[in-house]
């Protein structure tokens, strides 16, 4: 079997190609990559430093082949890539500093001489499987902890962004990286279950569908998991917001990059007398929005399935209140869509289509609008739009989301802070921040007693 990567702009342009290597060459690179950790660990934290500072210098040194590549491969804008490209050196070069953290406390003993001790280590080959959408930034919030705390890796990129995972390793290896110690395979379905099969510790962004999967495979081998699965982000707009901004906001967060994030906003919840002039900004904002926010989604079937729901939803009673069509010209492109009235039942209403589509709700107050906002199977990122801090405190408190953002899109992620959602939209322990450290360590105690008498 062969892995292609087309560019989603030009669909004519084939970005790579390359043979499947096999569940056995998976099996075969963690085992190297296992040999590989002792040394790797061993050569103290200066060295793991330095070596993902030099990550970060290599990164920014091809800044712009690296957001072009990501441009022909995966079809982000250009302002996007670039932004992707400068967070992923950012990563590396925050991690860099992670190797002198603490990695344990000393304790008194309970009675008597003697020291007591946690440290926490890492588990040896970190299996990495990442998505297409943020083809270098996510690849590296996985991998850069991991390596800090002296992990090594094996990481499974998704066909659709093979290329920028290979470059992302031959700059790991110029940067003074052994092979063995950050290795990337590209592959499929195959690749991905060997991978978590043999694989110390596992990390998942993807499918909720392939992610519990991947939970269920590692689980019960008794494999420590995290992963990110499907988000159905919310947006709550309230009647004292600045109804243009928050306009702006929310359809930066529908449609830039086609709605292909994770933290991308598909539900808009308009309280009370925010109602309508939400809906007349919101259709002039995306209206406004061009190839420079949105650019085509990833391929022809993801295209398809995003024209079909909008067709369903308005054959079962919604209402499209602007775009929902696809642009005559090369490429996968669709138009920013916005609708109202969808059904309840409708798959739109419930569940998470990754592209340029929103659904526009009416809440009396605030509580309908955080009840709305909580009744979804995963959520992950919901925003809130209100000059009221009653308000935006009330919203903090109870919205059941892993990440609130008042008065800012729901797009927006801090690496440097803990990143997850909640119910079914995450499992297991938070991914970037330290959080990621403490996930890809084991805490041990340790006793040490004087060897004879005092």
């Amino acid at each position: 079997m062969t892995i292609t990567s087309y560019n989603p702009a030009d669909p004519d342009d084939l970005v790579v190609s390359v043979e499947e290597p096999g569940a056995e060459a998976v099996r075969s690179a963690v085992l190297r990559a296992r040999a590989a950790q002792r040394g790797w660990l061993g050569a103290g934290a200066g060295a793991r430093s330095a070596a993902l500072g030099r990550i970060a210098d290599a990164v920014d040194a091809h800044a712009g082949e690296l957001a072009a590549l990501i441009v022909r491969e995966v079809g982000k804008p250009l302002a996007e890539a670039r932004g992707e490209v400068a967070r992923t050196a950012a990563i590396w070069r925050y991690y860099a500093q992670a190797p002198y953290a603490a990695g344990g406390e000393v304790h008194e003993t309970a009675g008597g001489p003697g020291l007591l001790l946690t440290r926490r280590r890492p588990y040896g080959v970190a299996g990495l499987i990442a998505p297409w959408n943020f083809p270098l930034a996510i690849p590296s919030w996985k991998a850069a902890p991991a390596l800090a705390v002296g992990n090594t890796v094996v990481l499974k990129p998704a066909p659709e962004a093979t290329a920028c995972a290979l470059r992302l390793a031959e700059l790991a290896v110029s940067a003074g990286l052994r092979e063995d110690v950050f290795t990337v395979l590209p592959g499929g379905a195959e690749e991905g279950a060997a991978l978590v099969e043999a694989a110390d510790v596992v990390s998942f962004t993807g499918s909720t569908g392939v992610g519990r999967a991947v939970v269920r495979a590692a689980t019960e081998r008794g494999t420590p998991v995290q992963a990110e699965l499907g988000g159905l982000n919310a947006a709550l707009v309230l009647p004292d917001a600045d109804i243009a901004l928050a306009a702006e906001h929310i359809a930066a967060a529908v449609a830039g990059y086609a709605g292909q994030k994770c933290t991308a906003t598909s539900r808009i919840i308009a309280v009370g007398a925010a109602y309508g002039p939400l809906k007349e900004a919101l259709v002039k904002a995306l209206a406004a929005v061009d190839d420079s926010v949105c650019g085509p989604v990833i391929n022809a079937g993801a295209r398809e399935r995003l024209v079909g729901a909008v067709v369903s939803a308005v054959e079962a009673g919604a209402t499209l209140l602007h775009g929902g069509a696809v642009p005559e010209r090369p490429g996968w492109y669709v138009e920013p869509t916005l609708l109202t009235d969808v059904p309840a039942e409708h798959p739109l209403a419930r569940e998470e289509f990754f592209g340029p589509i929103a659904v526009l709700h009416a809440a009396a107050d605030l509580d309908e609008a955080i009840e709305l906002a909580n009744d979804t199977p995963h959520s992950l990122a919901t925003s809130v739009h209100t000059r009221g801090l009653d308000a935006a405190l009330a919203a903090a408190d109870r919205l059941d989301a892993g990440m609130i953002r008042v008065n800012a899109p729901s797009s927006g992620v801090d690496f440097h802070l803990p990143f997850g959602g909640t119910k079914g939209a995450s499992h297991g322990d938070r991914e970037q921040g330290r959080a990621a450290l403490d996930f890809y360590t084991v805490g041990r105690t340790v006793s040490v007693l004087p060897g004879g008498s005092l």
